[in-house]
């Protein structure tokens, strides 16, 4: 069960660690085109200018660090999905594949943890994107519930969509499942975290 677990742990750990530098500098350059788009005046006056302006509104701005946040989530979930892929002959080879923790290749049984990675990529997605913009949401556990899976259920089925017409991985209805089941954990997380806010 430890080996297992350990197991588990390693290949969720560099399923993270292997996108982070890209997500991190895609997200930053998503925000500087967000500064050129709603802050011209100042970001448009060259490079150096661009950067002290990206640093001012981070420092000053809680909207733009949602955004950066969210940016940054995006990113990873994108580069372990679609970005960084290899391209599938026949994407629609494993429909009904993904839905436990072993699998059977060539005559031996083989741990994946792609179905609890599906779960976990959503929880923080599906939470940032609430945080973000929750002010547009009310508060109450079932709303929250149904908007976290509903936003996880859309982004899931167009990213299952994207790999179908792009053949980058395969078609599978489980990580829809997955994701959905994330995206209301994450609801979860949001709703237990603004209630731990309030209570402090």
């Amino acid at each position: 069960m430890i080996d297992l677990l350990g197991k588990i742990l390693t290949n969720i750990l560099t399923a993270l660690y292997e996108p982070f530098g890209f997500a991190l500098l895609l997200s930053f350059l998503a925000m500087f085109f967000y500064l050129y788009a709603y802050e011209p005046t100042t970001a448009g006056k060259g490079w150096k200018n661009a950067i002290v302006t990206w640093y001012r509104k981070f420092k000053e701005s809680v909207c733009f660090r949602k955004l950066f946040f969210l940016a940054f989530v995006t990113s990873l979930i994108l580069f372990r999905t679609l970005l960084n892929r290899k391209m599938w002959m026949n994407p629609l080879s494993d429909v009904m594949g993904g839905w436990g923790i072993w699998e059977t290749v060539n005559g031996e049984r083989q741990l994946t943890t792609e179905c609890i990675e599906n779960v976990i990529m959503m929880v923080p997605f599906s939470a940032v994107v609430l945080w973000t913009f929750g002010e547009k949401i009310e508060n109450s556990l079932k709303k929250i519930l149904w908007q976290s899976g509903k936003i996880a259920f859309c982004f899931s089925i167009s990213i299952e969509m994207l790999q179908l017409l792009l053949r980058l991985g395969t078609f599978q209805l489980s990580d829809i499942f997955y994701n959905t089941v994330g995206g209301a954990l994450g609801g979860l997380l949001y709703y237990v975290a603004m209630k731990a806010r309030k209570r402090l």
